[in-house]
């Protein structure tokens, strides 16, 4: 690419001396040369091009009722938050009963499903220290019915009772306690 200057004297115009600095700057200033220009077509033509796609993208919305839109994302919204929440306590209930369920196991109940009706387990579940409150009401539970839960002692007949009714279980127990005349 030929200088301007270098051009213009090529026609018969000569520039005076005092004068090629202005001439320069305001050249510069004014005029872009054809690789600057072509840069800013592509640059053009690019951006006409997102331009189409953009109002392309935004026919597909001509008619759309923004506001029953964004109502939409909220219901949506919202029922998530339900859901989250509804299987925050399912997984809460199923670790509880999972606790509950070995408790009970090794406390050596007979009957699990007996031994949960006497049970508050509203109040196990709200509790802050649900393993031990769940140990304390199982031991509540077995010391007042003794007969549900099977004896550490699981000797004959005569072990047990060694003359006392001290060494019964469960049924016996009760049966003592209701018939007092009748010890050893």
């Amino acid at each position: 690419m030929k200088n301007i200057q270098t051009l213009l004297s090529e026609i018969g115009i000569e520039i005076p001396e005092d004068k090629k600095k202005d001439f320069e700057t305001a050249f510069n200033e004014n005029y872009k040369t054809v690789s600057e220009v072509n840069k800013l077509r592509e640059a053009r033509d690019n951006y006409k091009e997102q331009l189409e796609t953009a109002q392309n993208a935004l026919k597909e919305f001509d008619g759309v009722d923004v506001k029953d839109l964004q109502g939409k994302i909220e219901t949506l919204n919202n029922n998530l938050k339900t859901k989250e929440t509804e299987y925050q306590n399912k997984i809460a209930e199923m670790e509880f009963n999972s606790v509950l369920d070995g408790a009970i196991s090794k406390s050596g109940a007979k009957n699990a499903k007996a031994v949960k009706a006497l049970l508050d387990l509203e109040a196990l579940k709200s509790s802050k220290n649900q393993a031990d409150d769940i140990t304390k009401a199982l031991e509540t539970v077995k010391s007042e019915n003794d007969f549900m839960f099977t004896s550490d002692n699981q000797g004959g007949w005569g072990e047990r009772h060694k003359g006392s009714p001290e060494n019964t279980t469960g049924v016996e127990a009760a049966f003592y306690k209701r018939n007092p005349e009748l010890k050893n």
